[in-house]
């Protein structure tokens, strides 16, 4: 195995390690817990990084395209409605979940309490991804006025998020059918 497939194997097992572990136990975990879970010794992590702060950051842009994954639609199928309603049944599907602890990306700018921390800063591009979907979509579909709709479907997505992690339940149908009454609000078909 070359230097650099090592360093990449390294980097890998330890932005998991620490992904998995700031999204269960919080982002206050040490970093000899975050070390040892991934196999990675100190001084390599901080040959790679200089900071704990610059591995909260990339650990949560490593775990971006999973959890986007898990409430984006694979293909463009489908009407703009469809699509976006899909965002929501995935939404309720993943609170069902015994090991889903929310958005890892409100849960550490909640924790950071600080917009201008690096991780805070990864979170926010994320969460402004999710919005800019919504947005496209509720253009595609014919909205009145897709920017609104689309800020109104994130707070949806967002404290329907927070809501079940607070109440330690799935949501029920409740993130559905808010997002429902929206689209039909706005009149998206």
């Amino acid at each position: 195995m070359s230097t650099s497939t090592a360093d990449a194997s390294s980097r890998e097992r330890l932005l998991g390690a620490a992904a998995d572990l700031f999204y269960r136990d919080g982002v206050n975990v040490g970093i000899e817990i975050v070390c040892r879970t991934a196999h990675v010794s100190k001084r390599s992590m901080y040959q790679m990084y200089r900071t704990k702060d610059e591995v909260i950051a990339e650990s949560l842009e490593f775990r971006a395209p999973w959890y986007a994954s898990l409430f984006r639609p694979e293909s463009e199928g489908g009407t703009p409605r469809e699509r976006i309603l899909t965002v929501f049944e995935r939404l309720e599907a993943a609170t069902e979940d015994d090991d889903y602890m929310g958005c890892p990306f409100i849960n550490t700018a909640v924790e950071l309490k600080n917009p201008d921390h690096l991780a805070s800063l990864v979170a926010r591009k994320h969460k402004q991804a999710l919005t800019d979907y919504l947005l496209a979509e509720a253009r595609k579909g014919g909205a009145a006025d897709p920017q609104t709709l689309a800020d109104q479907l994130t707070i949806v997505f967002d404290g329907a998020n927070a809501r079940a992690v607070v109440r330690a339940e799935p949501l029920g149908g409740v993130a559905l059918t808010m997002a429902t009454a929206l689209l039909d609000a706005a009149g998206l078909e």
